[in-house]
């Protein structure tokens, strides 16, 4: 009886010891865990607050907001020549669009829809300018009027498009997808980065302030010129200052 229990009390004493050591491994191995945990949620969270990252999809993007300060860019005109924009000096507000190319059929409804708004936004003071992804070389020649008369750059190295929070990448399906229409995005940006800006329309003021912004993932859905001349018929009346200019004159009273 006494050799029965004399081996039972071992036989928990190694249990006991056994558990103290998993313990004890825990204990040393938990906060390790907890680390690597800590910097993966970190990486993604700052990851994720980006805006000029390529974004996984047109839904992801995040744009800059009325109110932000339009950031500096270089793109190329038709000809290869780069243009600068810097947004503190620029004598004239700008509309700036971002397409995503001259192969999309929605891009080019769009363009030609806008000519609806052109005359009033050119007689407002406005410069018109469009963005797309396109190669300089195919920026017209790619396009269903490729004597369309606007100034339109090419942002093939995505300056622009990131700098404005918009950028995303296709997935590789879509790519070969798109093949079968014809459409060989490499070819028409002469990159092999496969990313497109979600569509968009800012419209920057003088100060390099964006006053107004649209942007729809949806790339069959663009900003009606009715709307975008609301917008800059508010801005020229200063509308965005009237909070400001009625609190004034309420304290002078």
């Amino acid at each position: 009886m006494k050799k029965i229990c004399t081996k039972k009390t071992e036989m928990k004493k190694t249990q006991l010891r056994k558990t103290q050591i998993r313990k004890t491994q825990i204990k040393k191995t938990f906060p390790v865990v907890l680390l690597i945990l800590m910097t993966l949620l970190t990486t993604h969270v700052a990851m994720a607050d980006d805006r000029h990252d390529i974004h996984a999809s047109a839904e992801d993007v995040q744009p800059l907001l009325p109110g932000m300060k339009a950031p500096d860019f270089t793109v190329c005109d038709a000809t290869g020549q780069e243009f600068h924009y810097k947004s503190d000096a620029q004598a004239k507000p700008v509309v700036l669009t971002f397409f995503r190319g001259g192969w999309c059929p929605y891009c080019n409804l769009h363009l030609a829809e806008m000519r609806k708004a052109e005359a009033q936004l050119n007689e407002m003071g406005f410069d018109i300018w469009f963005i797309s992804m396109d190669k300089p070389e195919m920026l017209l020649a790619s396009l269903e009027d490729p004597d369309i008369g606007y100034t339109i750059y090419s942002d093939s190295s995505l300056d622009a498009t990131r700098g404005f929070g918009i950028a995303f990448k296709m997935p590789d399906e879509m790519v070969e997808k798109y093949k079968g229409y014809n459409i060989d995005l490499e070819k028409a940006s002469g990159e092999t980065h496969h990313v497109l800006p979600a569509p968009a329309t800012f419209l920057i003021g003088t100060d390099g302030i964006i006053n107004f912004s649209y942007v729809n993932p949806d790339y069959k859905v663009r900003l009606a010129p009715s709307v975008l001349l609301a917008a800059a018929e508010a801005y020229k009346e200063g509308d965005d200052k009237r909070l400001t200019e009625a609190r004034k004159k309420a304290s002078e009273k």
